[in-house]
């Protein structure tokens, strides 16, 4: 499966254009290396996301062409998950 298809199809990205976007501009690694959208994706693969302030680090448990929104997160493993917050927004 694609991966922009996979991350509109998990959620992770709401939109499959916002997702190809995110993925061409160089923001999301599959096992370490960048990817792009086009890139495939298999069960086992570990996806690391820039989006915005926040990194998300997921393993790919399985593959589903469309899942219901409440299933959509059964499609993967959030491994690891780092909220950026500015040094003036801490105080």
């Amino acid at each position: 499966m694609r991966l922009d298809k996979f991350l509109k199809v998990s959620r992770i990205v709401k939109r499959r254009p916002v997702a190809k976007e995110v993925c061409d501009s160089g923001h999301v690694k599959i096992n370490e290396r960048a990817a792009k959208a086009g890139t495939e994706v298999k069960p086992g693969d570990i996806l690391e996301l820039q989006l915005g302030r926040k990194t998300l680090k997921v393993r790919v448990i399985e593959l589903k062409d469309t899942v219901p929104a409440k299933e959509a997160a059964s499609l993967y493993e959030v491994i690891e998950e780092i909220k950026y917050i500015p040094p003036e927004e801490l105080f």
